[in-house]
């Protein structure tokens, strides 16, 4: 007999069209996948030769649980020069990717009953690892005239004495958009007066657009850093998705917990990946560069691109690699006996008939859209979009 959390659960969306996509794609379909959030581009050799080197040098024991001083103490260089934070050892924990960290701070804070605010579209697994914590999700719904951005009037309206935590990605997945200065002030004063933790994923910080700048809320004052657990890794900005990175820095309580849970879970994460880690962060940071403005030509391109296909609207993001256009303007039409009704139908139309993957906006908690990532080559781009576009204008 299962347990009963395990029966309010699914398996991520995004992991399971880039699956379907890559079966279809291995029995010979020549699919364009927009679905997973991977950059295409390789890890950066000085990374890859600094696991080399800790291969060579046998580096491959147990470490600490909750990662070497050596990475620690890289993270808390990076966290202070990139975002104006001051943290000690004991208020790093290094874990297998954004992922696990995020899942052990549910761990640590979370009691059956908690209440924890996410705003709508959030990325598919918040509610999940929330449910999986005997805790409740509760949705805060956002709209696409505030740029998908938390509204500080109706984040207070959703805090009761059961809400915990609110959780905050900026720039975020699946929208693209990220807050700036004012708005996060907003949002810190109220967490602050109610009470309750902020949790900042901040795993695109690296990949943002013209001339904005991210801003981590921890480093808006004391009071606030007091409550805020931050979250970043090494996947999106280093290529480095499988070494599976991620790091949390907070209170040292919260930490500590966080450690303790994870010498008990999973020990310490994977030590040449830890070696390469330190390298990706304390070496030549060039290639996020030249990364982020392949990514600008192509999220400028995608984005004209589908507001040229009718019943379809697509914002600019200023950051990640995703788009995530408003497609509503195609349900209740149909082809070949299709009738698209929602964005799952509109997903599954577009992999069968236009061999195209992409993941529904249902699975972000807005169903009127899908999100596209371009993390991709403009190549594979440009077949995807003329695809999409002959797709959806058979539609009538």
């Amino acid at each position: 007999m299962l347990a009963n959390r395990v029966r309010s659960i699914k398996p991520s969306p995004t992991l399971a069209i880039d699956a379907k996509a890559k079966e279809l794609k291995s029995s010979g379909v020549d699919i364009v996948n927009f679905g997973i959030g991977e950059p295409d581009f390789d890890t950066p050799e000085n990374i890859k030769e600094a696991a080399i080197k800790a291969i060579r040098d046998g580096f491959t024991k147990y470490t600490p649980a909750s990662g070497i001083v050596e990475l620690k103490d890289a993270i808390i260089e990076k966290l202070k020069n990139d975002n104006g934070l001051d943290y000690t050892r004991d208020e790093i924990v290094v874990s297998c990717g954004a992922k696990h960290s995020l899942y052990n701070i549910a761990q640590a804070i979370l009691s059956p009953g908690d209440e924890v605010l996410i705003p709508s579209p959030y990325w598919v697994s918040y509610p999940d690892q929330v449910i999986l914590n005997d805790a409740v999700p509760v949705i805060v719904d956002t709209e696409e005239k505030d740029n998908f951005k938390l509204n500080p009037e109706s984040l207070e309206r959703h805090i009761t004495d059961r809400t915990k935590a609110l959780i905050l990605n900026s720039p975020s997945n699946p929208t693209g958009f990220a807050y700036a200065r004012e708005t996060l002030e907003r949002v810190a004063e109220i967490a602050i007066e109610k009470g309750i933790f902020i949790i900042s994923d901040e795993i695109y910080e690296k990949i943002i657009y013209d001339g904005f700048r991210h801003i981590s809320i921890a480093s808006l004052g004391d009071d606030v850093k007091a409550i805020t657990i931050t979250v970043n890794g090494l996947s999106k900005s280093h290529c480095m998705t499988g070494w599976r990175i991620g790091y949390a820095a907070g209170p040292r309580d919260i930490i500590k917990a966080m450690t303790n849970i994870q010498s008990q879970s999973t020990s310490n994460p994977n030590s040449i990946a830890q070696k390469a880690a330190v390298e990706a962060l304390k070496g030549n940071q060039d290639s996020i560069k030249r990364m982020v403005s392949e990514f600008k030509d192509r999220r400028d391109f995608i984005v004209a691109e589908l507001n040229k296909i009718r019943g379809l609207s697509c914002p600019m993001p200023q950051g990640a690699f995703y788009v995530f256009p408003r497609v509503d303007g195609l349900y209740g039409k149909g082809f070949n006996g299709w009738s698209i009704t929602s964005s799952s139908e509109l997903s599954l139309y577009l992999l069968e008939e236009a061999e195209v993957a992409v993941v529904p906006g249902a699975a972000f908690g807005k169903d009127a859209y899908i999100r596209l990532s371009y993390a991709t080559s403009i190549g594979q781009i440009k077949k995807g979009v003329e695809r999409l576009k002959k797709a959806c204008e058979q539609l009538s």
